[in-house]
């Protein structure tokens, strides 16, 4: 989909997964595992995976790590998987070595000019993709000094910079993300950056904090740069588990507009006009129906007398009254329920059309 006048961007691959172009806006997340421990990290690319993951990082800070991911590599062909590399160029040829579907550094920490370019010649001999990660916690201190502090600006010059170094390398298979903590500098970094390259835009807020906190955050920013067309594949970072970023990605793109992941439901927020449980059946649903693939809207409504008519638009759904309720179908009344049940038979219909 190319709503809200989507960046073009050259297409980039990910393993078996492409960003950028027209491709779908990917949802990626990252292990918080010891990558050393491999049956843990191993366990949790499969709980992501499963939630809807399509590109999971892991870190690879150190040669037990290294070892750790070619493991993991091997085992996994479900999702591609991106070594995140800090300081230590020679982890990044590592993890390259064993297979990784991308490499994340910041060039910038990595050291002298030649340790990058052993990781470059490294990337360009196997096809890797670098993205470079460009983040407010390592900005560059000249341009710390130049800007007066940590600035979109400076953000902005420091990718800037860093594409060139690559590209001087003969190097362009890159993808690049800018992030910060602070929403208006991580978006105006982005309006300087994104006409003057034409790689793939990883987008995320780092440190948004907490599972409630944290996803409002999130939402916020990239749903400020997604509607302005900035952002191939994104993260939602959270100090939590991270099948949680996955679940509110996937509900923000499809919020948006941007991706149709199973269904979508519409759920009044309750009055004094509600005279059931619903909030509890709405959770109850929203549950039992996690498994559904197929997209399309449901409602659950609080009120008989508007809700068929104020949810005409959706597939399916239920608005519950005292004692009992009613299923519709596209506004029209299909038949009275009792409210004990009203999700059993609201599940099975759902069940009946994924």
């Amino acid at each position: 989909m190319n709503i809200y006048n989507r960046r073009i961007s050259k297409v980039v691959k990910i393993g078996g997964v492409a960003i950028g172009g027209s491709h779908p806006i990917t949802i990626q997340s990252m292990t918080t595992t010891p990558t050393a421990d491999v049956a843990a990290t191993l366990s949790q690319v499969k709980q992501l995976a499963d939630a809807g993951c399509e590109i999971v990082r892991i870190t690879v800070n150190n040669a037990a790590a290294a070892k750790g991911f070619a493991e993991i590599k091997r085992k996994v062909d479900s999702v591609p998987l991106v070594a995140d590399i800090h300081f230590d160029y020679r982890m990044a040829l590592a993890a390259m070595d064993a297979g990784a579907d991308k490499i994340r550094i910041n060039p910038g920490n990595i050291g002298e000019e030649w340790k990058v370019r052993e990781v470059v010649n490294k990337a360009k001999q196997k096809g890797i993709p670098i993205r470079i990660g460009i983040n407010s916690g390592s900005l560059e201190a000249d341009l710390i000094d130049k800007y007066s502090g940590v600035t979109g600006e400076g953000l902005a010059e420091s990718a800037l910079r860093n594409v060139k170094l690559l590209n001087d390398m003969d190097f362009d298979n890159i993808v690049v993300s800018i992030k910060a903590s602070n929403i208006p500098m991580t978006l105006k970094a982005h309006e300087i950056l994104a006409p003057k390259v034409d790689c793939p835009l990883h987008i995320g807020i780092t440190e948004a904090g907490t599972l409630y906190s944290g996803t409002i955050k999130s939402t916020a920013g990239l749903a400020s740069m997604l509607t302005r067309g900035f952002g191939d594949t994104i993260r939602i970072s959270l100090t939590a588990d991270p099948v949680e970023e996955v679940r509110a990605a996937k509900e923000m793109l499809k919020a948006l507009g941007l991706r149709q992941f199973g269904p979508e439901i519409i759920s009044c927020p309750t009055c004094g006009r509600t005279q059931t449980e619903l909030i509890s059946i709405a959770n109850e649903v929203e549950k039992r129906i996690a498994h559904i693939k197929t997209p399309m809207k449901i409602a659950i409504m609080g009120c008989v007398v508007n809700g068929p008519g104020e949810a005409r638009e959706c597939d399916i759904g239920i608005a519950c009254g005292k004692g009992s309720g009613i299923l519709f179908k596209k506004g029209e009344i299909v038949r009275k329920v009792l409210e004990k049940d009203l999700v059993a038979v609201l599940v099975e219909e759902i069940e009946s059309m994924a």
